[in-house]
């Protein structure tokens, strides 16, 4: 029996079960198919153990949701702390810990005027990126880039892959352009329409398997903006918050962006937060209606202390170090992993803890996913490339526990490789 207090099961099959029956058929058939028999139940620090014991060093974080660690014992006391004056607060009015956070975020945005606006999540945030471009611009036009992920809420989903945005009959080829990621000269092609609100970008396209910009891409994309009179939307969900070894990815780049969206580990992993970073030139609809957005879990003031947290932890000096020191161990890991498993592990895209690992077949990181999961390492495979594993280290892990992913990884690609065999045997 697993019995959580307000809620009990006899067994993880019964559990599986009911998933199936009660949340999401698809998703969850899809895991067990894969042979990820993954259901989380307790979770600490970088790891999770599934409902039999299983123990699973936690290298996807759930897209930099947990940065700093599951339940860090910091974010929790400042959660706990917070119960004793505060609930979610109302967003009709001023509020104390809202108006903190935003004053926080202001002094790490790139311009002198900041205004912060808040959501539930990441989805949210990015619907109010855009129509904040729009309103800023008068203009329409949203352009992404091709196998973009910006969420599934009901203007982000319009800017992804058509394999989200279709399902949904939400495909708007009028209103949203996509072009190819590192392509300049696609991108000036639409922009010189003229007609173009925002360009909104992941500063490394995460569910796109973290490729690199080239050098000079995002600079001249921004000069591109500023040309045409169009924004320059930073989506900042799964780059921001030190996983670059700066607050937002965008700085090392060069690029002042118009607007910066973050979410996931800016609630630590405790309560669901986004935020939406506005420069001057954005922000008018906050002095012409500032109700022209209302969220009522948005901004929630619990959350807001949590994020204050977190922002605090991520200006140590300490952390900033050990992103650098994890950072460079993994970049000489993988280099040697690359080398002794030729043929099969063929490149790492790396900025920082932001690492994607390549395989030379098309569903290559399934492959890698599965037997990681079967050596006690949880990394997923991005949904729009799967030959790329995205590879997410914490900020704060120690270098022990990063020689033992290594360790672990070495064994399952030779496993994946074996994975990979037999799957072009069967075909």
């Amino acid at each position: 029996m697993h019995d959580y207090g307000f809620f009990s099961y006899a067994s993880k099959a019964e559990m599986l079960e009911k998933s199936a029956r009660y949340w999401n058929p698809d998703k969850t058939a899809f895991w067990q198919q894969l042979g990820v028999d993954l259901v989380i139940d307790r979770r600490e620090d970088y790891f999770l153990y599934d409902m039999s014991g299983h123990r699973l060093i936690d290298m996807h974080l759930n897209g930099g949701t947990y940065n700093f660690g599951h339940r860090n014992a910091e974010l929790v006391a400042a959660l706990k702390g917070a119960l004793d004056h505060f609930d979610m607060g109302n967003h009709h009015f001023p509020a104390l810990a809202r108006t903190a956070l935003a004053e926080a975020l202001a002094k790490t945005a790139p311009w002198d005027e900041c205004f912060t606006v808040y959501a539930s999540g990441g989805g949210e945030a990015i619907d109010i990126a855009l129509k904040t471009a729009r309103h800023a611009t008068q203009r329409r036009t949203i352009v992404s880039i091709v196998k973009a992920y910006h969420g599934h809420t009901g203007l982000a989903v319009c800017t992804g892959d058509g394999r989200f945005s279709e399902l949904f009959l939400a495909d708007r080829p009028d209103e949203f352009v996509q072009v190819p990621f590192n392509d300049l000269a696609a991108m000036e092609r639409v922009l010189a329409r003229g007609d173009v609100a925002a360009v909104i970008m992941e500063t490394i396209p995460a569910t796109y398997g973290f490729p690199m910009p080239a050098p000079g891409y995002l600079p001249a994309v921004k000069t591109l903006c500023e040309r045409f009179g169009a924004l320059y939307i930073a989506d900042e969900v799964q780059t921001g918050l030190m996983r670059t070894g700066t607050m937002w990815a965008i700085e090392g780049y060069g690029v002042v962006p118009d607007i910066i969206v973050s979410a996931k580990g800016l609630g630590g992993g405790l309560y669901p937060l986004g935020a939406v970073l506005l420069s001057e030139r954005a922000a008018g609809w906050l002095r012409e209606d500032g109700f022209g957005h209302i969220s009522t879990g948005g901004g929630a003031e619990l959350g807001c202390i949590v994020a204050l947290k977190v922002l605090e932890m991520c200006a140590r000096p300490e952390v900033a170090a050990n992103v650098a020191a994890v950072s460079a161990y993994f970049a000489g890991a993988l280099g040697d992993l690359m080398r002794r498993h030729a043929g099969f592990f063929s490149g790492v895209r790396q900025n920082g803890l932001i690492i994607g690992l390549e395989f030379d077949h098309p569903q290559g990181a399934k492959f890698v996913s599965r037997a990681l999961y079967e050596h006690g390492v949880w990394a997923i495979f991005s949904t729009l490339d799967p030959r790329v594993l995205q590879f997410k280290p914490g900020v704060l892990m120690s270098r022990s526990l990063c020689e033992d992913v290594v360790a672990r990884l070495d064994a399952a690609l030779a496993v994946a490789r074996g994975y990979r065999d037999a799957a072009a045997r069967a075909a």
